[in-house]
Order: C-alpha cells, then sequence, then structure tokens
C-alpha cells in the first residue's frame, strides 16, 4: 500500500510539473490583436498567456513571411488550433502602398521583446570581468595641458601594454566586486562606462613586457569626466539582439539577486537586477525568472522560538545579458516589494 501511494504522489508530481510548462490561455484572451507602436513582445505574450514565457511553444512560424519571427505595428496577432492545441499566427503586409509611393517596413521598426530604454546600454557597454582584470589593464595618465580630466572631443595620454593593431578602446572604472552570498566565490567585477575612445599615436616603450608604452588618444564619446587612473579595456565588437523571445530555462535553476542597478537594495517594475547565475549554469538571453520575496523571520508566540516563513512569490524578471557566472535581468513584473538577495526559481 505504501508503494502504491508512493507510486501515485510521484506521478501526480510528474503530471503537476507536465501542466505546469504547459502554455496557459489568459481567461480573456482576445482572437485577435493589432500591434501598436509602443507594444512589447512581452505585452502581448501577456495579453494571451497567464505563462508568458511559454510563447515560444504556441508561435506558429508562418513560412510565407520574410522573418517570421519579428513583429511590427500594424501586424494581426490571432489565436487559432492546430490539431486541437492553440497557436499564434501573425497577418502582415510589409509592404503598404501610400500612393504616389510604396513604403517598405525596415526591420528596425519591429517591435522590441522588453523596454529597450531601460537597458539599452547594459546591451551595448556593460562589462563584468574577471577579479584583476582591471589593474592589468592600461590607464589614463593625463589630458592636454596635463589636465586631471578630460571629456568628449579632448585629448589625451594613457599607459600600459597596448595592442598597435586596435585603435578602439573603452574607458571604464572599478565598480562593485560581485560575490556569491552563499559560498563568497568571485562572480567577476563590474567595468563602469564612462567614455569611448580612438588611437591617435603609439610610443612603444623600450623596457620589453614593463607596459611602459605611452597611447595618445582621442575621447569620442563620454558619459561622464575621464579621470587619471582610469582603466581601458578593448571596445567589444558583438551583435546586439533585441528580438529575443521568453522562454524558460532549460535546467532547474535556483539563484538570488545580488545587486540592483545604481547601488540601490529596493528593486521596483523595468530595474535592472544582477542575479548569482550565469552561463555556467545554463542561464540563456531571454529566460523568464520568477522572483520570490524571501520569508520572513517571526517569534512563534506558543513554542518560543523563530521560525521562517516560506518564500513568496512576486514577480518575474527576463534575462537579456549573461556573463559566465551572473547575468543581467530586467523586472518586468512586481506585485510586492522587492530587495537583494531575495530569490529567483524557474517560472
Amino acid at each position: 500500500m505504501k508503494k502504491l501511494i508512493t507510486g501515485l504522489l510521484c506521478a501526480c508530481l510528474v503530471i503537476g510539473v507536465v501542466i505546469a510548462e504547459e502554455p496557459l490561455l489568459q481567461d480573456d484572451y482576445p482572437e485577435r490583436y493589432t500591434v501598436v507602436k509602443g507594444d512589447t513582445l512581452w505585452d502581448i505574450s501577456n495579453t494571451f498567456l497567464k505563462n508568458p514565457w511559454m510563447w515560444p511553444e504556441i508561435w506558429h512560424v508562418n513560412p510565407q513571411i520574410e522573418n517570421p519571427h519579428l513583429i511590427y505595428p500594424g501586424d494581426v496577432i490571432k489565436l487559432i488550433y492546430l490539431d486541437g492545441r492553440p497557436r499564434i499566427t501573425v497577418d502582415r503586409n510589409r509592404v503598404v502602398k501610400l500612393s504616389p509611393k510604396v513604403r517598405v517596413i525596415d526591420e528596425s521598426e519591429a517591435i522590441s521583446s522588453i523596454p529597450l530604454d531601460r537597458i539599452n546600454n547594459f546591451l551595448s557597454r556593460s562589462r563584468v570581468v574577471g577579479v584583476g582584470e582591471l589593474e592589468k589593464a592600461p590607464y589614463m595618465l593625463a589630458g592636454e595641458g596635463r589636465r586631471l580630466v578630460v571629456g568628449k572631443g579632448d585629448r589625451g595620454y594613457a599607459r600600459g601594454d597596448f595592442d598597435p593593431d586596435i585603435g578602439a578602446y573603452g574607458i571604464y572604472r572599478k565598480g562593485v566586486t560581485f560575490k556569491d552570498p552563499e559560498t563568497k566565490e568571485s562572480l567577476g567585477v563590474q567595468a563602469l562606462d564612462i567614455a569611448s575612445a580612438s588611437m591617435r599615436a603609439l610610443e612603444e616603450g623600450d623596457v620589453e613586457g614593463k607596459g611602459d608604452d605611452i597611447a595618445t588618444l582621442y575621447v569620442t564619446r563620454s558619459n561622464e569626466e575621464v579621470r587619471a587612473g582610469d582603466r581601458l579595456l578593448v571596445e567589444e565588437e558583438r551583435a546586439i539582439d533585441s528580438t529575443f523571445f521568453p522562454s524558460s530555462p532549460d535546467s532547474e535553476v535556483t539563484g538570488e539577486i545580488i545587486a540592483v542597478e545604481g547601488g540601490v537594495t529596493q528593486v521596483g517594475k523595468y530595474d535592472v537586477i544582477v542575479i548569482n547565475r550565469g552561463q555556467r549554469e545554463g542561464m540563456k538571453v531571454g529566460n523568464v525568472l520568477a522572483v520570490y520575496q524571501r520569508g520572513e523571520r517571526v517569534k512563534d508566540r506558543i513554542r518560543g522560538d523563530r521560525v521562517t516563513l516560506p518564500d513568496e512569490r512576486a514577480g518575474l524578471m527576463m534575462i537579456f545579458r549573461t556573463f559566465e557566472k551572473l547575468s543581467l535581468g530586467i523586472l518586468l513584473e512586481a506585485d510586492r516589494p522587492l530587495a537583494v538577495h531575495d530569490r529567483v526559481k524557474n517560472p
């Protein structure tokens, strides 16, 4: 009998997992929805699904449409059933006749997955480097005329071990050193984006291996004043993909929020957060995670001891950039106040 009960429990658990991973339609989902400017894929997913991270499971690729995964204002999203299963399709007129001209919609007009204005800087310039990497990098000496600070359009000088074939550098300042709250492992160092510069001249040092090269730089972009001691890293060449689809992680994830952009401890909707799980744990761009508010410690007035209440599910976040040991995400939904050290798990 005990074995039978155990078997039934296991079967129920398995069934529960399957059900949890099935796309669940909203009770009031529309049969059709016309995309408008300002929509995001997350908004549309939420309109049709209770678990919007399952959107790829119901997306029906229209083979006759170029770039079917891109959605544009004016597209009509429809829910249909194929072989008894719900599927989302899109009706699109990529060429719009505007007499006497014909305008072809450009890919740049496609809607984004999430609010890009909140994360653009993190997509293009955010860096997390290994411990000690910044200390080994070339550094700013001074500006023209021995000025201690320089800005966009100024000339400056830097010292270090330069590659004469590399002409573009980002200028960074050391930020937070991220550590795993439980294991105390160093997960990386935040390199704060300050400016960009191009190499104008390089005077190679005469002491081999001492990093005595002196570079003349022209500051092409700056967020704030560049100071002596700021570090130079080779500009990253990577494609910025803003069309990622929401998805559930491929494996079980249990982590926590270790930082909030801006150095605050409280987390609100559309805040950028850092979690202690990265590429080595299988995190991918587009992964959606549930955020749980940690259970409070309360006193048991009957027994006299203290107990920790269960964690409460309080929001959803989406990963938009991954590093080896940590990831950056944006909080898309929040039912209650969240904070650093709250947990993240599979949705």
